[in-house]
């Protein structure tokens, strides 16, 4: 009798198929980038300098009689509120949509809706320096880059051979911070300065490089896996938009996740808070007298950026041999716990520029290593889960934003910079314990314990 065409029957691979986990790494994989999304790493990087160029300016901008005519707190309101909301929403969404549609549609929304709603900002909403029009437009289009960048980021880490996921984690995030704020804040001082761009100008060129970028994502990435629902054999209707609830009970289902949600959020919180809050604490913002000048405040930045976007590689091929949870916890946590206050402390004691600098620097390496985080969530879970854990990752990784600066306004006028600096401290701490519970078997530290136990 045949069988029902509703029927599946279990597929194995022939026996002669080569184990991927076991096959030799060659040409770029060999630095950690799987060979069918090598595209896609440079597309991240490209679209995320050109979302990058408007963040050292467009506040001002937006507050110039030529720009969006709008007051001060209004300018801000429109840039950090109104698009952070977006950007954290948008972060979850693109796990979620990720594991229903597959990241490749979910690039492509990403890249469309970009160009789309930039294009009603800069040539509609600005010109009529209308409020409502500038905050919604603007806010609207927040939900554009996490949608792009992070869906990529789910396609990496679902498909590439579990020895790489370090290394991959370590590179996206390479690609991702060059962009923004990196070098997209060079590209915007070249423009303005050198090559006389008008701001205006500026940011029509961050909308081609935007365009550009996700062209690329979008066609050049010859992955097959990319229009596949992230789902296995026990999912009966992988496409249901039911499972965006996967997005969210999975945090009471496998608490790990919840405690990588809360690690990722702590991970970059101070980060946004400390640059949040120095300009009124070593600059001479309001009625402080400080030591560094906004130029150098500006410098202190770049340097730090510029030494976390170095290390993201190193503790991404790191983590591949140390651990990955085990890199999160010594490295990340624990190292993070003692840099922040050491950076401020000894900042404020010394006024010295230099030393600022190099402890900035030492904080920017430092938090890199919780790039193998982005390899560990989706181990942890079955496969159906994956894109729901790298859900609650990306929300963390919003939810940051928020969380910093909310820090710094609610603490800081209780207990001064220096009470913030020794909060966020303690949040490292406790996430340094949280992490003690994100261990899974593929994890490449838990592989060499196990193994070490079966040898004795």
């Amino acid at each position: 009798m045949n069988q029902p065409a509703t029927s599946r029957q279990p597929q194995h691979p022939p026996a002669s198929q080569p184990d991927p986990e076991s096959k030799p790494l060659r040409g770029i994989e060999r630095i950690g980038i799987p060979k069918p999304l090598f595209w896609g790493f440079v597309a991240v990087l490209i679209y995320m300098i050109g979302d990058g160029v408007e963040i050292s300016y467009l506040t001002d901008y937006l507050t110039q009689p030529d720009g969006g005519g709008l007051a001060g707190e209004q300018a801000t309101f429109a840039t950090v509120t109104v698009y952070g909301v977006a950007v954290m929403l948008a972060s979850w969404l693109s796990g979620t949509l990720s594991a229903i549609w597959g990241p490749r549609r979910v690039i492509w929304l990403g890249a469309a809706w970009w160009v789309v709603f930039e294009a009603i900002f800069l040539f509609a909403a600005i010109p009529s320096q209308n409020f409502a029009f500038i905050v919604t437009t603007y806010g609207i289009r927040g939900f554009a880059y996490p949608l792009f960048a992070f869906a990529f980021l789910v396609w990496a880490q679902t498909t590439s051979p579990t020895r790489m996921r370090g290394s991959v984690a370590g590179w996206f995030w390479f690609a991702f911070t060059g962009g923004l704020p990196t070098l997209g804040a060079g590209v915007a001082a070249l423009a303005i300065g050198p090559l006389g761009f008008s701001l205006h100008d500026t940011l029509v060129l961050s909308l081609v490089l935007v365009a550009a970028g996700g062209i690329l994502g979008s066609f050049a990435v010859r992955e097959p896996n990319g229009l596949k629902p992230i789902a296995d054999a026990s999912v009966a209707n992988p496409r249901s938009h039911r499972r965006l609830l996967e997005g969210v009970d999975i945090l009471w289902r496998d608490r790990r996740t919840l405690f990588g949600g809360l690690v990722r959020i702590v991970n970059t919180a101070p980060q946004y808070g400390f640059f949040a809050m120095f300009p009124f604490t070593f600059g001479s913002a309001g009625t402080n007298e400080g030591f560094l000048s906004i130029a150098q405040i500006a410098t202190l930045t770049a340097a730090a950026y510029g030494a976390n976007i170095a290390a993201n590689l190193f503790f991404g091929v790191f983590g591949d041999y140390f651990g990955w949870r085990r890199t999160v916890t010594v490295f990340g946590c624990l190292g993070c716990a003692v840099a922040t206050p050491l950076w401020y402390f000894t900042a404020i004691a010394t006024e010295s520029f230099p030393v600022t600098i190099a402890l900035g620097c030492l904080y920017g390496v430092l938090l890199a290593g919780f790039v193998p985080l982005s390899a560990l969530m989706p181990s942890m879970v079955r496969h159906k889960d994956k894109g729901a854990s790298l859900a609650i990752l990306n929300l963390g990784a919003g939810g940051a934003a928020f969380v910093g600066p909310m820090v710094v306004t609610l603490a800081y006028p209780l207990v001064g910079g220096g009470g913030v600096a020794i909060i966020f401290s303690c949040l490292y701490l406790g996430v340094a314990a949280l992490s003690t519970r994100l261990k899974d078997p593929s994890d490449p530290g838990e592989k060499r314990l196990a193994a070490r136990a079966g040898a004795v």
